[in-house]
């Protein structure tokens, strides 16, 4: 339920004029007539000086009268309210917050070390004023517990060679990732009339202690796919070039020559380094 009143007071410009003419008018009353009433106007000069508010843009002042709510003022100008109103300026701008980097478990057990950037502002000021207790700390300490749930919800990267086959994941999902992050930082950040206006994750990586072990994985894996590429080439290559060379009876191979040929062809296509040929100066057979 929003409990939140939005309220206009009445401009304060008037009520300086006001003022100025009692502490004036005291002061010079006094100081001419020595006359004691005047002093009067002044006691009533200084008991107004507390109502003027100024409220400047995308600011806010919450408003109680003896631990009552009374209102928000939320319009940006130069107000008077009565003076016995307790003010508390409550700021409406956007803020960001780039948490710590916490050490979680991802999916499927692996520590990651992972942060948010959080971009926010304050939407019901009622809320933040009374319904949490600090709402600049409830915001930190939400955001760091949602982006721990959301850590355990996906893995860190795709393995589907140990069986976890994940559409989504930290590392290349980052857009999914964001907008699950930020619904659950909602969620939690509601009751305190807080709005996200972005949430996306600002550092993801393995932790310390399995950095190295993942990076190695990792260049095994594209290694293995190049390989493959590779092979995929070569094998294609030494197909072609045997059944060009028999097309046009280049040259009349049995399958033990054909065997030799496709090895030292497989040999110098996939090798990793420049082959050094060797040129047989006599007969095919010798």
């Amino acid at each position: 339920m929003n409990l939140e009143k939005t309220i206009v007071p009445s401009s304060g410009y008037l009520m300086l004029a006001v003022y100025l003419l009692f502490l004036v008018g005291g002061i010079f009353g006094l100081t001419q007539t020595l006359n004691p009433w005047f002093i009067t106007l002044i006691v009533i000069s200084f008991f107004l000086l507390p109502g003027f508010v100024l409220v400047n843009p995308n600011w806010s002042r919450v408003l109680l009268l003896f631990g009552k709510y009374v209102g928000s003022i939320k319009q940006n100008g130069f107000y008077w309210v009565n003076p016995l109103y307790t003010k508390k300026k409550i700021s409406l701008r956007a803020s960001n917050f780039d948490s710590e980097r916490l050490k979680v478990n991802d999916k499927i057990g692996n520590p990651i070390m992972i942060s948010t950037i959080l971009v926010w502002r304050v939407l019901d000021t009622y809320k933040a004023a009374f319904d949490v207790d600090d709402y600049k700390n409830f915001v930190r300490v939400q955001t760091d517990a949602a982006v721990r749930k959301l850590a355990s919800m996906y893995p860190y990267d795709n393995f589907a060679d140990e069986g976890h086959d994940e559409d989504i994941t930290l590392r290349s999902s980052l857009n999914e990732v964001s907008e699950a992050l930020e619904k659950e930082i909602q969620e939690r950040l509601a009751m305190a009339g807080i709005e996200v206006l972005e949430a996306r994750i600002g550092y993801l990586a393995y932790a310390q202690e399995i950095a190295n072990a993942m990076l190695k994985r990792q260049q095994a894996t594209a290694i293995i796919a190049a390989r493959h590429k590779i092979v995929e080439g070569a094998v294609s290559m030494v197909e072609m070039a045997i059944e060009e060379l028999s097309k046009k009876q280049v040259v009349d191979l049995d399958e033990e020559r054909k065997a030799a040929m496709v090895s030292n062809l497989m040999v110098v296509l996939c090798s990793d380094k420049d082959t050094a040929p060797v040129v047989n100066t006599g007969t095919l057979n010798h």
